[in-house]
């Protein structure tokens, strides 16, 4: 196949399998969703909402888009509308990392910096804040809304969760998922339990966000938690929970790259650190099959997560 733009090739994504190293009974497939032309799995949102709101003329050629975001979907969204000539405003934060800034800045998105953290200590609330403020104040504005349009879990639906069904070798006995905005899950986890009904869902969230009641508190990594419950989560078929803290979240990161070749993003060592987690009290004698996704790629987190100063700082507290 020849493509005119790389944007046309979302999804399809590799699968990769590995084995727990604390039991070899525990079988891996990781769908690898850092190969989507922007870097992670929220292409397949952006190129499916657009494509939806433009030819069912929930939009024209005239609306400008608006959305928060951590980063990742930021990235994705100006990309996306670039490539349908459409105007588009990201609403990020002083936390969204300077490489995604700079992306969607070249992808001649606006960008609304949010300086102010919200009651949890971080930003989100007040991006949410701002962007209904400017809904009020201009005309044929859509806001994309990740936290509840029905949309983002439709776009998983359809492809992520489709595909992971159709190559699942030997099925689907576990879904881990990280969570943040909700729609990723929700899609997925309905799709596969339609496939799948006995497989379990487990969403991995880590301390300090507020989506499964666990105390708020500052937290450093993008793409997983919230300091809100996503409306749309509502709709997800989650069977159980599993936290894990961000030095584990840095340390299997770290662990993916040295030992498999996965160069990933936190979210993905979050996932990683939460399957470890919940397998190591429990005894498994026969094979089990566990899917997951790696959501983006780690070139993004250099200054983070695989960063030795930063990591030094964030074990000891001095962030």
């Amino acid at each position: 196949m020849v493509l005119t733009n790389i944007l046309d090739k979302v999804g399809q994504t590799p699968m990769m399998s590995i084995e727990l190293e604390a039991n070899n009974l525990i079988n891996i497939c990781m769908k690898l969703e850092f190969y989507n032309p922007t870097g992670s799995v929220k292409d397949r949102a952006a190129s499916y909402v657009i494509d939806k709101i433009l030819s069912t003329g929930i939009i024209n050629r005239e609306t400008t888009l608006i959305e928060s975001s951590s980063g990742n979907f930021g990235v994705a969204l100006s990309a996306y509308a670039k490539f349908h000539n459409l105007k588009f405003i990201c609403v990020i934060d002083k936390n969204t990392l300077p490489i995604n800034e700079m992306l969607i800045e070249l992808n001649g998105a606006e960008i609304i910096k949010i300086d102010n953290p919200d009651t949890h200590g971080g930003y989100l609330l007040n991006r949410i804040k701002k962007i209904k403020q400017i809904l009020k104040e201009k005309e044929n504005m859509y806001w994309v809304n990740q936290y509840g349009n029905p949309l983002n879990a439709e776009a998983y639906y359809y492809s992520l969760g489709k595909e992971m069904c159709e190559e699942a070798p030997d099925g689907i006995d576990y879904l881990f998922m990280g969570v943040s905005s909700g729609g990723t899950i929700t899609g997925v986890s309905t799709r596969i339990k339609k496939h799948f009904p006995k497989a379990k869902v487990i969403a991995v969230d880590i301390y300090g966000s507020v989506v499964f009641d666990s105390p708020p508190q500052k937290r450093y990594i993008p793409g997983i938690g919230s300091s809100m419950k996503p409306e749309i989560l509502k709709r997800a078929k989650i069977d159980e929970v599993v936290w894990v803290n961000e030095v584990e979240t840095v340390t299997s990161s770290r662990e993916l790259l040295e030992n498999y070749n996965i160069y990933s993003g936190g979210s993905s060592g979050s996932v990683y650190a939460g399957i470890k987690k919940y397998f190591s009290n429990k005894n498994i004698t026969s094979p089990v099959n566990v899917m997951c996704i790696m959501a983006d790629r780690g070139d993004r987190y250099n200054s983070t997560i695989y960063s030795d100063e930063w990591f030094e700082k964030l074990k000891k507290g001095t962030m």
